[in-house]
């Protein structure tokens, strides 16, 4: 296998599958969030119920749903009174801003029912993204757009809609509070739990990276790339297998099929072998991408890795990422 990643203990809280992993764990999932949001948004967070890949569906067949990487409802009362999306992104082509803007869309229409005439009653909502690069070049540790009027930027304009970005290695803005708490995040060693907060999340993730359910669950990357590999190539090689055959059979008329020889058989078996095999070989790259993509990786990484998996196709790697990088969405 060529490709081997963090270990379990070496994972930080921004890394997909240890954020997901607090979040399914139901004994510590609530305090722990409830702890990091009031922390890094300075609020006193209520009682929450905290969900891990939320998957909203796409309205018609065409259009496309989003996953939310954890999601954290706030209750008062017994009434939703603020709704967090929580998003670490350690990649920077997804043009987060409309990212956001989309996944703001569809989680707001969760919210108004048929025949709503007060809209007052949707709650606030936050669209949290935490990335290890920053986004704006500005080096603040967080910014935090709200809609406003462009005439009159005074006038106080309440649509209930926060989106924060916090980049872990910012300097500027926010607090020593929150700074402790994005170099946790970034770094997620017990060294850099520094205060009252970031030992008390320390002392969340060392629990879960040491339960054995979780320790279970974390597969080599290389493994999974591969499982998954072997279990689309015999329906990918049938698929195929299938389009050529229709493509070969449009193109000899019924007389000629009918005097075919071996010779000419033999070569229309090779030709659909070769294309089989390079069909199949480009499937399981563009599988090996989604799933670097799924764990985080740099384009320079992956470029890296395609090239020691498939050896035959390093001199066209760079191409090849590019063409299911682009196509491959969250």
């Amino acid at each position: 296998m060529g490709y081997t990643k963090k270990t379990l203990q070496e994972l930080d809280l921004i890394d997909n599958f240890l954020s997901n992993a607090i979040a399914s764990n139901k004994e510590i999932n609530e305090p722990f969030y409830r702890l990091l949001l009031s922390v890094l948004l300075g609020k006193e967070i209520k009682t929450v119920r905290v969900l891990a890949q939320q998957i909203i569906p796409a309205a018609t067949p065409d259009l496309r749903g989003i996953r939310m990487d954890v999601e954290i409802t706030e209750y008062e009362e017994g009434n939703v009174t603020n709704v967090y999306d929580v998003e670490p992104h350690l990649k920077d082509a997804l043009h987060l801003p409309r990212h956001n803007r989309y996944y703001q869309a569809k989680i707001d229409g969760r919210y108004v029912r048929r025949g709503l005439k007060d809209f007052s009653g949707i709650p606030n909502l936050y669209v949290i993204t935490i990335t290890n690069y920053d986004l704006f070049g500005k080096d603040y540790m967080m910014y935090t757009v709200r809609n406003s009027c462009v005439e009159v930027p005074e006038l106080e304009y309440d649509d209930g809609l926060q989106f924060v970005y916090f980049y872990t290695k910012g300097q500027k803005g926010g607090s020593q509070a929150i700074k402790n708490m994005l170099t946790y995040i970034q770094n997620s060693d017990s060294k850099n739990a520094v205060d009252e907060a970031t030992r008390k999340m320390d002392s969340y993730v060392m629990k879960v990276k040491n339960l054995p359910e979780v320790e279970a669950g974390y597969m080599t990357l290389g493994d999974w790339i591969d499982i998954i590999s072997e279990d689309i190539r015999e329906d990918m090689r049938e698929e195929v297998r299938e389009e050529v055959t229709k493509e070969v059979r449009e193109e000899v008329t019924k007389e000629v099929r009918e005097e075919v020889t071996k010779e000419v058989r033999e070569e229309v078996t090779e030709a659909v072998t070769k294309k089989v095999t390079r069909e199949v070989q480009e499937q399981d790259i563009r599988t090996v991408v989604e799933v670097l993509q799924e764990y985080h990786e740099t384009k320079g990484n992956a470029v890296i890795k395609i090239r020691s998996k498939f050896p035959e196709c390093a001199d066209k790697a760079e191409e090849l990422l590019e063409k299911y990088w682009q196509e491959y969405t969250c």
